[in-house]
């Protein structure tokens, strides 16, 4: 078995080993949503933490983990008697980002439901996970539906699995955690909240930290086992505080006081419902358990607030995380008087009484040992630079080379709801809610025999094959005798996600700023309806000579909104070079992902000023490069003033797709625009013959 590196010797991140530590303590907290950069070390630190679990009793033989004083009355491999059970570690299971139904929530043996009558259940993760911990790296990419069976799993603890009128239910508490880089693509607001805590972790600036992380990491890639022992003590001292804390909880006391303070923060900071609240109240009782107090103190309240409700403001993928502390404060003072508060914060008195990294009111901060390295501890936290301030919604204009008429960038117009654009035919991508595909979930149109295991049972067409053959299989009885050749997979139509990748005209012709910001306000709206909607998105920009990719495909679509507010305008229109750049996207992105379809979102007045000796021409033969591909596309006409050239849906001709002004683009304008586009691609199809 290989070494886990040792919780207490990460360095630094004190918020997240805090948030992960009253979880041990509390799991009913509701788990951790751990945000940040890759190379952050977020799993070390998750992965680190099963070892500091208690161990757990456990019925010899249940494959469910039942508890022996108090097993599952439901459990499938029930019931279990009253003999005494076995310790073990506590477990922590891995989610893979690839992995299937079945294998999270268990699988059922249909073939001997139907024929015996018999629940033959194979357990799936959620089962493995109960009573421990259940880590899902890089969350925000897995499925919606697994998300969702996983979150309802964990708010319940109970897993579910119905299959055709057979049911199976058993228990699934574990402590549930997350990591995620947001450059990468975002959660749901409506999956964010289901996470009691979410911590945002970034990379030290302190060169003096920096440095104890590479020589404690050297150090246990050297000698895992021996490093582990140098910090065995520490461990043994951690886990011994959290059965204490474990332990004291019950007696926790949340008074009147602190219960009014929770409820106007979560007012005064709009968070939809009340699941906030109830995290608050549990994360600050946590704290004061951890800290070895019996009552809650206002000091709990401010750091549960701080892990509790940042994630739970963001409304949108544009909105940016955070909490506003002044306003938690003063939201705090404000309510601090009504009701009995304790004079002042008492000392903890649990375990790890003055020892190092005890500071901060309420227990806050876990303990960093003065452990083997501590000669070479970083410096404060106070010593760290100060954090970049956020940048101005406008940006500064950029300074102009000579001859390059580019102007600074200009704010996008508020945005809109807009019309489905979404790509003709039948597709085999990755879930999601824009274009029809061949899905695991959704509507059934159809049977097939299984390619290996069956996972969704068409019943009618099973027993249709199974009926002629009663006879000679020798059924006597009022059971259908069936056999595996008889099984019958359904197949279903749902909506897969798309890549959308956005080529955008940023030429002098775009410049005029009410234009510019229109036409930014529109993108930004596709944007949203691309999140919305589960797609991947690309940028790429055309402007002066040439053409960039200023985003390659990428599930962050807030990524793709940071790079269009920052993009200035001038210049020829090089439109053939903005083409053929999507031309080269799109084909190495059918390589690595061949069941993505894409469409093609081409924003211009469709102008060619640049690009050789006949830019008209050569913007022509670009576009025919996709019609020829197939690639379903949009142009989102620019052009505005009392005299239009129509020179963007003549460009739209030439992809075989569509073409629609700004204002058609609203939801409220559009009429039949998906029907277009399948009608002009067909179009340009008879035209080729």
């Amino acid at each position: 078995m290989s070494t886990r590196y040792p919780f207490t010797a990460v360095v630094g991140m004190d918020d997240l080993r805090l948030a992960l530590l009253l979880n041990a303590v509390s799991p009913a907290v509701g788990g951790v949503l751990v945000r940040g950069e890759k190379g952050t070390a977020k799993s070390t630190a998750v992965r680190a933490l099963a070892e500091l679990l208690p161990a757990v009793p456990v019925v010899a033989g249940c494959r469910f983990s039942c508890d022996p004083a108090s097993p599952d009355l439901g459990c499938p491999d029930g019931p279990h008697g009253t003999e005494p059970g076995v310790q073990r570690p506590a477990r922590m299971v891995e989610l893979p980002v690839g992995a299937s139904e079945d294998r999270l929530v268990g699988s059922l043996d249909i073939e001997k439901a139907l024929s015996e009558g018999v629940k033959a259940f194979e357990p799936g993760l959620l089962a493995s996970a109960h009573r421990g911990i259940l880590y899902v790296d890089e969350v925000n990419l897995l499925s919606d539906h697994l998300i969702d069976h996983l979150l309802d799993a964990a708010a319940m603890g109970s897993s579910y699995v119905e299959r055709e009128g057979v049911s199976v239910r058993h228990a699934a508490r574990f402590l549930l955690v997350g990591t995620m880089n947001p450059e990468e693509g975002e959660l749901r607001p409506q999956l964010l909240d289901r996470f009691g805590l979410t911590v945002e972790v970034a990379a030290s600036r302190d060169p003096q930290q920096r440095v104890e992380v590479v020589r404690r990491r050297l150090a246990f890639e050297d000698d895992p086992a021996a490093f582990a022992d140098r910090w065995a003590a520490d461990e043994a001292a951690l886990r011994e505080r959290i059965v204490t804390a474990r332990a004291l909880l019950p007696r926790v006391t949340l008074g009147d006081a602190v219960l009014l303070q929770i409820a106007a923060t979560c007012a005064a900071f709009e968070v939809d419902g009340m699941r906030a609240d109830i995290v608050m109240a549990r994360t600050a009782t946590a704290l004061a358990a951890w800290a070895g107090r019996t009552e809650v103190t206002s000091e709990d309240v401010r750091q549960a607030a701080l892990l509790a409700l940042p994630h739970r403001r963001r409304r949108s993928p544009f909105d940016a995380p955070g909490l506003d502390e002044d306003k938690l404060d003063e939201t705090l003072e404000e309510f601090k008087g009504q009701g009995q508060e304790p004079d002042e914060d008492p000392e903890p008195d649990g375990p790890g009484d003055g020892g190092p990294g005890d500071g901060g009111p309420g227990g806050g901060v876990p303990p960093q040992s003065d452990g083997p390295a501590a000669e070479h501890s970083p410096a404060p936290e106070e010593a760290s630079p100060p954090a970049p301030s956020s940048p101005s919604p406008s940006p500064e204009p950029a300074p102009q080379g000579a001859g390059s008429g580019e102007r600074a960038a200009v704010a996008a117009s508020e945005p809109f709801r807009t019309k489905v654009l979404s790509v003709p035919g039948l597709g085999e991508g990755a879930a999601g809610r824009r274009s029809r595909a061949r899905t695991e979930h959704g509507r059934t149109t159809g049977s097939v025999r299984p390619r290996g295991s069956l996972t969704k049972l068409h019943l009618a067409a099973t027993v249709q094959a199974a009926a002629p053959y009663q006879k000679a299989r020798g059924r006597t009885g009022p059971g259908l005798v069936v056999r595996r050749d008889d099984l019958r997979q359904a197949t279903r139509e749902g909506r897969e996600g798309n890549l959308v990748l956005f080529a955008v005209d940023a030429s002098g012709s775009m410049a005029a700023r009410q234009r510019m910001s229109a036409v930014k306000g529109a993108v930004l709206s596709l944007l949203l309806d691309a999140y919305q909607r589960r797609d991947k998105v690309g940028l790429i920009t055309f402007r002066g000579r040439a053409a960039e990719v200023a985003l390659p495909p990428t599930s962050s679509v807030d990524a793709a909104a940071a790079r269009l507010e920052k993009l200035p305008t001038g210049g020829r229109t090089p439109l053939s070079a903005g083409l053929l750049k999507a031309h080269d996207v799109l084909r190495v992105e059918r390589l690595r992902d061949p069941s993505r379809r894409p469409l093609l979102v081409v924003v211009t007045d469709g102008r060619a000023t640049g690009g050789g000796a006949d830019p008209v021409a050569l913007a022509a033969r670009a576009a025919r490069l996709h019609a020829a591909d197939g690639t379903a596309s949009v142009v989102v006409d620019c052009e505005s003033g009392p005299v239009r050239l129509g020179l963007a849906r003549e460009l739209a001709r030439e992809l075989g797709g569509t073409a629609v002004t700004l204002d058609e683009l609203r939801a409220d304008s559009i009429a039949g625009l998906v029907r277009d586009v399948q009608g002009n691609r067909k179009t340009t199809a008879r035209r080729a013959a």
